[in-house]
């Protein structure tokens, strides 16, 4: 595997992002829903790196089946806590062709969240890029299947303290 970002590299990002949502969010009542499993452990640090009051949930979600997008959106489990008059940070694992984060998005909204914005670890630049941008974003990188910090082949290297090219 060819390691794309280091761990040194993500915790410096990370650490830039809480700063930059901190100052967006200042006052401001934050829910930040991470999507599961992917972006756990990115999630995890982003809200120790947001220094304001925040709640957060989680929200299991996948367009990905068997290390391939299906292009349908399956839910999984819900929220345990209600977003309404909330403002909604989704933090995501890596946008491809941003259908699961848009239908998240959507979801969030519906549920009467004062605002819905996004932040992916990763965003792939690919052709096709049809449904959406992300509000923030740790890395941009190029159309590879990448693991590691929360990503997985088939539930594996996840747990790789950095981002790797999987060959």
């Amino acid at each position: 595997m060819e390691v794309l970002v280091t761990e040194e590299q993500i915790a410096r990002r990370v650490n830039e992002l809480g700063d930059d949502i901190t100052r967006f969010y200042e006052g401001k009542p934050l829910t930040v829903v991470i999507l599961m499993n992917g972006a756990l452990l990115f999630g995890a640090d982003l809200v120790r790196a947001i220094r304001q009051p925040l709640r957060w949930d989680t929200f299991i979600c996948s367009s990905y089946h068997n290390d391939r997008s299906s292009g349908e959106l399956a839910i999984r489990c819900d929220l345990k806590n209600p977003v309404k008059e909330r403002h909604v940070l989704i933090v995501d694992d890596i946008l491809d062709t941003g259908l699961t984060l848009k239908a998240v998005k959507e979801n969030m909204e519906q549920r009467g969240a004062l605002s819905v914005r996004t932040c992916v670890l990763l965003n792939k630049n690919i052709d096709g890029k049809l449904f959406m941008s992300p509000d923030w974003t740790g890395f941009d990188i190029s159309d590879r299947y990448v693991v590691g910090y929360g990503l997985d082949s088939n539930e594996e290297f996840r747990n790789l303290p950095y981002i790797a090219a999987r060959e």
